[in-house]
This record gives structure tokens, C-alpha cells and sequence, in this order.
């Protein structure tokens, strides 16, 4: 009996038949990072998936992960995020699971929030003369380390 491929089979696979359909090469650098890609369960920059490969003793310029990361949002295997200030993050696209989140606008965290009653609210949504392929949710405010720190200063502030 064959294994049953796993979601990060799928994807490499996708990816090389993009490749191959564009008449680029599926080269090991763009094999590595697209494996890495796979790997990571949460928003990424490319510096991540640099530093990643970087320390399983992968060498690839950051151009490649660039590129490449240019390659994967063009087949439709990644979403690009900008959730605060200039920071550019990406995900690997999952369609089973839309995305929500919740940014801190004071340290930049962003957290991947789990409720089914939100998916479900838009799951029947339909936009005249429009097809949705995939939709997120931002939430914005403070996370609980940020509004602990602010507690504190202002505690010993006051003790002062």
C-alpha cells in the first residue's frame, strides 16, 4: 500500500508543475525553499525562511528566497500579508482554513486565531460580479505581554 501524500507533498508538487508549465527550472534552491515554506505554520518574512535554511546549513542568497517567493505568490501557493508599519509577511495559502488574525500594533506580533463561528459567518458570503478565492481577518489592538509591560511601568512609575 502507497503512503497517502501529505499537504507539503501537494504543494511541492504544485509548485514543480508550475515550474514546469512556465518552462522554469525546478532547481534544489527553489525546491529547499518551497519545503521550508511547508514547514512554517504562521506568518513568515523572507529573512525566516533565509535564517531557516541558513541553519540547516543550506546556502541560498537572498535573492533566491525573494524570487522564489515571487514564484509561489504567482502559483498561488502563497498570500502576502502587510499587517503593520513595513513589515511584508507571507503564508502558506491554506483554502480548508481562512485566515484570522490578531495584530499587536505595539510589538508587531501577529497570531493566528482559531473560531469556527467567524469562518462560518462568511463561508455562504457572495459579492456581486465577484468571485472570492480566499479571505482573511485582521484584528488589531494590544496583546497581553504589551498591555502587562504598560501595567508595570506604570505601577513602578507610580512607586517612584
Amino acid at each position: 500500500m502507497e503512503p497517502t501524500p501529505t499537504n507539503a507533498d501537494l504543494t511541492q508538487a504544485a509548485f514543480s508543475d508550475y515550474l514546469k508549465n512556465k518552462k522554469l527550472r525546478n532547481t534544489a534552491e527553489r525546491s529547499a525553499i518551497c519545503s521550508t515554506v511547508c514547514r512554517i505554520n504562521k506568518p513568515f518574512t523572507l529573512d525566516m525562511i533565509w535564517q531557516q535554511l541558513e541553519d540547516a546549513k543550506f546556502h541560498v542568497s537572498r535573492a533566491s528566497v525573494y524570487n522564489t517567493m515571487e514564484l509561489l505568490l504567482d502559483a498561488n501557493i502563497v498570500v502576502r500579508h502587510k499587517f503593520t508599519g513595513a513589515i511584508v509577511q507571507y503564508e502558506l495559502k491554506n483554502f480548508d482554513d481562512q485566515s484570522i488574525y490578531a495584530v499587536c500594533t505595539h510589538c508587531d506580533t501577529v497570531r493566528k486565531v482559531k473560531n469556527e463561528k467567524f469562518n462560518n459567518l462568511f463561508t455562504d458570503c457572495k459579492i456581486p460580479k465577484f468571485t472570492i478565492e480566499h479571505h482573511s481577518l485582521h484584528f488589531y489592538g494590544m496583546c497581553s505581554k504589551c498591555k502587562f509591560r504598560i501595567m508595570q511601568k506604570k505601577i513602578n512609575s507610580k512607586n517612584q
